[in-house]
């Protein structure tokens, strides 16, 4: 994966600190529960965008998160997102659900039967 890294250390923080700046954002990879995984792909992206610093710190902020704090939280950041690996916010592949035809052709059949079970 071309770009840079930032490892959870002390001196990923202070590095990741330094080369930020308003509006940049970031990628972290998160792996999916196996429950999860016939339905979900096994990791997906999350995408952080800082955009204030903090008032007491002054450590570049994501949401909640500092710089720092982001990568305690979900390990090594990466500069570019992942090849390959879907976005967190995008919606997933659909797995054996009906269509929306399909579903209201059901719920009309179910309303005819208890119709005519009325009667």
């Amino acid at each position: 994966m071309p770009g840079r890294t930032w490892e959870p250390t002390k001196r990923g923080a202070k590095d990741l600190n330094r080369w930020l700046s308003k509006g940049k954002t970031v990628y972290t990879l998160r792996e999916v529960s196996g429950k999860f995984r016939g339905y979900e792909d096994a990791q997906l992206y999350a995408a952080h965008t800082f955009d204030r610093r903090s008032m007491f710190t002054a450590e570049w902020m994501t949401g909640h998160l500092s710089a720092s704090g982001l990568l305690a939280q979900e390990g090594t950041v990466y500069e570019l997102p992942p090849e390959g690996v879907r976005n967190i916010a995008t919606p997933g592949r659909q797995y054996a659900a009906p269509t929306g035809k399909q579903a209201l052709d059901r719920l009309a059949a179910s309303e005819r039967r208890k119709a005519g079970s009325r009667r």
